[in-house]
């Protein structure tokens, strides 16, 4: 039995591990070796009786179909009349007809895997958000309402939910806000048009002096004839009237989208009366959609979002009533003419931040210019300049704060983008929803350094469509 042992650790030491693996390899005793299909060993009377049929010996055991610890193959038990079956060895070796193929994931550098991982899911979303953007193109009559509706709600909300508090129903509440709204927006927009049609005339009978006044000033001052002043004049009016049929076609297209502009205003009411009795059973039921493990932090999300949307709708208000009364007032002791319509200009204007401001502006100063002179514009000019400064470094960081931190070049880029994508309409939407999606993207990337934000109560949500 020793014998046969010793025998056997000899073979496995030696055993080649680039060999064939279709036989067993047997160390003969010249030192030679040779490779069979099976050994056959004798069987010994005087051994120990074998281990049954379904145990196991354990490496190294003296038994004779025990496993070597180096796991060679092994020979088949006596008696068994089939041989055991080896390692394949053949995947891999030097002595192998062919060398499997290698992989090519191997040869490629690991930054440039990991640029070609970023780069189709980074075109993959791009490609999503384009075609939710064209889908939003072809259904804008029904977006834009709806999301007038929210940054009004925003607004709105606060209010009603103040009255429910108070033990108002619901309905009432929302229906009350929403009068209140209507009757603060249908008053300025009657105290403009009145106001205008009141200044007109004025205006008229000063246009002429005033530009009289420019047209000596600029002779006076610049290397510029009245005669050359004249050329561009008439050139302007010539202009003008070539492209008479132009512009008539724009008149009738802007007459024909009235009718789109009252559909989207009777929308925008009904949805942000909604908005205002449902709105936060309407965001539960959204929520219900999502996996129950992110409701949490998504619901968490919309909240910081909606919050974060409340503040920059009140901020921007303050700041536009700001600009409108401090440069109204200037623009009344300076004596322009349709001083109302102008600061409602402005009011309008300060929810574009900084271009807004600055067109709204520009827009003041030239028709100071041509109603009251050169001179009174740039002291309107200045009046504007000082009343942005003030807006940017004292009225947005005291009442915007952290809430809406958002870096001017952040602003710049947002607002340009919004106005290729969505026109006058994208631009006054871009701020906030940079903002929003800063807050809520910024939570949900950090939200598993707090605690867990409670579940939402999905089950109180009222559904939006039913079964009968």
């Amino acid at each position: 039995m020793l014998a046969r042992a010793r025998e056997r650790i000899r073979a496995a030491r030696e055993q080649d591990p680039h060999a064939w693996t279709d036989g067993t390899v047997l160390v003969l005793e010249d030192g030679s070796r040779a490779v069979v299909d099976h050994v056959e060993e004798p069987a010994d009377d005087a051994g120990p009786p074998p281990p049954a049929e379904d145990a196991e010996p354990p490496p190294g055991s003296p038994v004779p179909d025990a496993p070597d610890v180096s796991a060679p193959p092994r020979a088949a038990a006596p008696g068994s009349g089939t041989a055991r079956r080896g390692r394949d060895r053949s995947r891999g070796s030097l002595l192998a007809p062919e060398a499997a193929p290698r992989s090519v994931e191997l040869d490629v550098p690991n930054g440039l895997r990991i640029a070609a991982a970023w780069s189709w899911r980074t075109i993959a979303v791009v490609l999503a958000l384009y075609l939710v953007l064209r889908a939003a193109g072809y259904v804008a009559v029904v977006v834009v309402p709806v999301i007038v509706a929210l940054l009004l709600a925003a607004l709105l909300q606060p209010g009603a939910a103040a009255l429910r508090r108070r033990g108002w129903p619901a309905a009432l509440a929302a229906l009350t806000m929403l009068v209140v709204g209507l009757g603060v927006v249908a008053g300025i927009v009657t105290l403009v048009v009145e106001e205008f049609a009141a200044g007109y005339d004025e205006l008229a009978s000063q246009v002429d002096e005033g530009l009289t006044q420019v047209q000596d000033f600029v002779t006076r001052t610049f290397p510029v004839t009245d005669g050359q002043i004249s050329d561009a004049v008439d050139s302007a009016n010539a202009a003008i009237v070539d492209n008479r049929d132009v512009l008539t076609s724009g008149a009738l297209t802007t007459a024909a989208t009235v009718g789109e502009l009252l559909t989207g205003l009777l929308l925008t009411l009904f949805t942000l009366f909604f908005f205002l009795m449902d709105g936060r059973q309407i965001w539960l039921w959204l929520v219900g959609l999502a996996p129950a493990a992110s409701q949490a932090y998504l619901d968490e999300a919309a909240r910081r979002s909606w919050r974060t949307l409340i503040s920059y709708v009140r901020a921007t208000i303050g700041v536009a009533a700001f600009d409108a009364v401090f440069i109204g007032v200037g623009l009344l002791f300076l004596g322009t003419p349709l001083v109302v319509p102008l600061a409602a200009l402005v009011f309008l204007g300060a929810f574009i931040p900084i271009i807004g401001s600055f067109l709204a502006g520009t827009v003041s100063v030239l028709v100071t210019l041509v109603a009251v002179g050169p001179v009174r514009a740039l002291i309107a000019l200045g009046i504007i300049v000082l009343v942005m400064q003030l807006e940017g470094h004292v009225l947005q960081p005291l009442l915007l704060g952290r809430a809406v931190s958002v870096h001017p070049l952040a602003v710049v880029l947002g607002i340009a983008a919004g106005l290729l994508i969505g026109g006058i309409f994208g631009a006054l939407i871009a701020v906030p929803v940079i903002a929003c999606g800063n807050v809520a993207g910024t939570y949900l990337s950090r939200r598993h350094e707090g605690p867990r934000p409670p579940q939402p109560d999905t089950r109180r949500a009222k559904r939006l469509v039913t079964t009968s």
